[in-house]
């Protein structure tokens, strides 16, 4: 597995699936966000794939989020810009994907991963798949991945998940949306997305590509929104304050 992570494509009887993984808990540094979209773009163009399933490997965290090391290595604005757009380019190319996406949580989901997880379209998980959005504590805000939450879970929800920073487990997660089912443990989960992915890859193509324009009614203005919300964040990661919590954060 090298230092930098992957993402990988596979596609099987209709199935795309990508797998990425980060040897620092699925981290996200800005090479691997990049690697994912394209993995999106590609099998939502892909004709052998009629459903994109999501999935991290390893044991651990789904995903933890932005890469610290990255955050700290930030300079001015505009590669401040930049990093944060990897996200919003990320959200971007799963909303456009004509492919409904099935997102396989199979552990926590920290900040990004929590957006991630947001902006698929069904989202199977384990029971020890807890989340948080933790932004806050180091000092910027959810602010790029807040939409895809926020559609999911509403904004009074999104509030407090913000705010408080705090952990919600996988039946929190059930009960507000983010997740659609609930499983004890991974080989339950694995069965559980298989089914649903090969029952999806059946259906009316056309269909499934329409519905998926439904699902996503009211967000054509997020090419603006989220570019603009990673402007907030690429000023925010320069700020003394910001840097300080991020490296107490990492330690």
């Amino acid at each position: 597995m090298p230092d930098n992570g992957y993402a990988k494509i596979d596609i099987r009887d209709g199935v795309g699936t990508l797998a990425f993984f980060h040897p620092k808990k699925n981290s996200l540094p800005g090479t691997l966000l990049k690697e994912i979209a394209e993995g999106i773009r590609s099998l939502g163009e892909a004709g052998n794939a009629r459903v994109v399933v999501l999935r991290s490997d390893g044991e651990g965290p789904f995903c933890a989020g932005a890469s610290f090391d990255e955050l700290l290595a930030i300079r001015n604005f505009e590669q401040g810009k930049e990093f944060f757009m990897g996200f919003a380019r990320l959200i971007l190319a799963m909303k456009k994907c004509p492919k409904p996406i099935i997102a396989r949580v199979q552990g926590k989901a920290v900040g990004g991963g929590v957006g991630v997880v947001a902006a698929a379209d069904y989202a199977l998980a384990a029971a020890s798949a807890a989340l948080k959005l933790s932004e806050l504590a180091i000092g910027i805000g959810p602010f790029v991945i807040g939409p895809a939450v926020e559609r999911k879970i509403g904004r009074g929800n999104f509030s407090a998940l913000a705010l408080d920073t705090e952990w919600r487990d996988a039946n929190w997660a059930k009960t507000h949306g983010l997740y659609s089912e609930v499983f004890g443990g991974a080989a339950e989960l694995d069965a559980a997305v298989a089914a649903l992915a090969e029952k999806l890859a059946k259906f009316n193509p056309e269909a499934l590509a329409k519905l998926k324009t439904v699902f996503w009614e009211g967000t054509e203005h997020w090419d603006e929104l989220l570019e603009a919300r990673a402007e907030m964040s690429g000023r925010l990661v320069l700020s003394d304050f910001t840097r300080s919590a991020i490296a107490a954060f990492k330690q």
